[in-house]
């Protein structure tokens, strides 16, 4: 009793060390970032806020909270499924004063009061290249809070969408301009408020800018690909290499073993064999790129998951992978299928609920033992934006690379999820689920060691991809 209260007069210390409107107005700033650690930075100050507003009882601080999860989880491509349908059920109950729209003298208002809050912005004068960079002037000096920049991926047409919102307007119709090597750039008025510059291309890109005064400065180049990488590394680079590998140190966990088995799928295959022998294979590849790679089992025995992370920590491993294999009952064996990737959090998903409850059984002590810590090690942890990155590249290098060579590779998402394996990890730590070893034809994948070798090589060049990124 003694441990659990001083635990959570710990966790209210943590919550409450800064106020709501300074919390807040920090999240908001992070928001608008165009750095990528400040949106995870963001994502997780709006989350102690969402917490803080349900302990408080709070709705007003409820709503922000979850327009802020929505708004910098969709941009990292965090499952913020449950938290949208929460913030929409919240919306539900304002839009009553919608029908005052049709009274004319407040249309005729609004109207008003919408061209008064053009006049009144910022107006673009000018837009030219200069030194291979877009620049973008202005008549009056910008603010931060007046642009706004963000990415998205479309996955069908495989494009990349590198998209700034300036709270401006035109002073001309919308353009199309050209640079070589992009296959569209275009800049808009977006609506009465907002001007928009979209940068498409096929290929990923790199983009920084940078705001002067009444000027913004827009630099993109071609992103610096893992192939040019290692193209420059087979040549003897050696000054390369050092910079990337020298002392990353990767401890890599096959979940389960000896007295537990995992998942018993179809055909009998077992979680704890698939799990061990890709995981083995993931342990071959990195040693070959150079990386000090160390296993918490290389052979069927039982380790507690404690003494995973604690192996870890003694390790000073620089990341923790622990792979597991997904399982559902008989009655939906055939249409769950997908690979996921988890990071530490206490989410309220049901999904990851669900997940979490059959790889956590295994050891009933360390769930004790954890219970309370969890939340404890999840709030205000910079892990947390570490371990979201590397899932996210995780992610990416496993689809990539399986959808080459196989048909029908599902993506299953980014999520997060309360798993103990993780707990105590002193390094970012993901969990990933390589497949449902009950569904048939993933289970027959998941069981075939060419098809083990290419998942491992998936999940080595996502890691690679982080180490690089990072």
């Amino acid at each position: 009793m003694l441990r659990s209260f001083v635990l959570l007069l710990v966790l209210l210390v943590s919550l409450y060390a800064q106020s709501d409107s300074e919390l807040l107005k920090r999240a908001n700033t992070y928001a608008k970032s165009s750095s990528k650690t400040d949106q995870f930075r963001a994502y997780n100050d709006y989350k102690n806020l969402y917490l803080r507003a349900l302990m408080g009882d709070d709705e007003k601080l409820k709503k922000f909270a979850l327009e802020g999860i929505v708004s910098s989880g969709t941009k990292l491509h965090i499952d913020v499924s449950q938290y949208a349908r929460e913030l929409l059920h919240m919306h539900s109950s304002y839009q009553a004063p919608k029908k005052q729209k049709k009274q004319t003298k407040h249309t005729s208002k609004t109207k008003k009061s919408k061209k008064i809050k053009v006049k009144s912005s910022h107006k673009l004068k000018a837009v030219r290249w200069k030194d291979g960079k877009l620049v973008l002037k202005f008549d009056k000096k910008l603010r931060n809070n007046q642009i706004n920049y963000f990415t998205l991926y479309d996955s069908k047409k495989k494009k990349y969408k590198y998209i700034f919102d300036i709270h401006a307007s035109m002073l001309t119709k919308s353009q199309t301009l050209r640079k070589n090597g992009i296959d569209r750039i275009k800049l808009a008025q977006y609506n009465p408020n907002t001007l928009r510059l979209v940068i498409a291309n096929s290929k990923k890109l790199s983009i920084h800018f940078k705001k002067e005064s009444t000027t913004l400065y827009i630099r993109m180049n071609k992103a610096k690909s893992q192939k040019t990488y290692k193209s420059v590394a087979k040549k003897g680079t050696k000054a390369v290499q050092s910079y990337y590998y020298k002392n990353k140190v990767i401890v890599i966990d096959a979940g389960h073993g000896g007295k537990d088995p995992g998942a018993l799928g179809y055909r009998r295959y077992r979680e704890k064999v698939v799990v061990l022998q890709i995981a083995q294979e993931l342990k071959k590849i990195l040693r070959s790129r150079g990386y000090r790679v160390y296993m918490t089992r290389d052979r069927d025995k039982f380790v507690k998951l404690r003494d995973r992370t604690k192996f870890a920590n003694d390790k000073k491993a620089d990341i923790f992978i622990s792979i597991h294999a997904n399982a559902v009952n008989r009655k939906i064996a055939k249409k769950a299928h997908g690979i996921e990737c988890y990071f530490l959090s206490t989410s309220r998903s049901d999904r990851a609920k669900k997940v979490a409850a059959m790889e956590n059984s295994a050891d009933l002590e360390d769930m004790n033992f954890y219970g309370k810590q969890c939340l404890l090690n999840t709030i205000n942890s910079h892990n947390i934006i570490a371990a979201n990155k590397l899932a996210i590249d995780l992610q990416r290098g496993a689809l990539s690379t399986l959808k080459k060579r196989y048909k029908n590779v599902k993506d299953a998402g980014v999520r997060e999820g309360p798993f103990w394996v993780l707990v105590g990890a002193q390094m970012p730590a993901v969990l990933v689920e390589v497949g449902f070893i009950t569904h048939p034809m993933e289970a027959k994948r998941l069981a075939n060691r060419k098809y083990q070798r290419t998942m491992a090589l998936g999940l080595a060049n996502g890691i690679e991809r982080y180490f690089i990124n990072n």
